[in-house]
């Protein structure tokens, strides 16, 4: 049974992000949740709560900071940390996630930051 406290939706089209995500936050007792694309992640939000979401800026062709907007509209409240190979004013295009993770990043700053958030 998955449990909001403890479940994270990871979105990235990049399958050995998703996989090294789920593998370490699994270790550390998160349900993980994941999608390669910006659908997929769309209906893991509808089919259930998640505490946290781990949401790459590009996903594909489709941009993660626009889907960062849909998040906050349809799930207040949902923290969201976005994953960048880059961090600046232009890609993050003015958004405001609750925290930003740059790649490569080491997996204790990644476990730490979801579960600051998730609090």
């Amino acid at each position: 049974m998955e449990v909001r406290g403890r479940t994270v939706l990871v979105v990235d089209d990049d399958a050995s992000i998703r996989f090294l995500c789920r593998v370490n936050l699994e270790l550390d007792g998160w349900v993980v949740r994941d999608a390669a694309t910006l659908e997929d992640a769309r209906a893991a939000l509808r089919d259930g709560a998640v505490a946290v979401v781990l949401l790459d800026v590009h996903v594909g062709n489709d941009s993660g900071v626009d889907f960062l907007d849909e998040i906050r509209r349809r799930h207040p409240g949902t923290p969201v940390v976005m994953l960048t190979g880059s961090v600046d004013s232009a890609t993050l295009d003015g958004a405001t996630p609750d925290d930003v993770i740059p790649k490569p990043f080491r997996l204790e700053h990644l476990v730490g930051t979801i579960e600051r958030l998730a609090g």
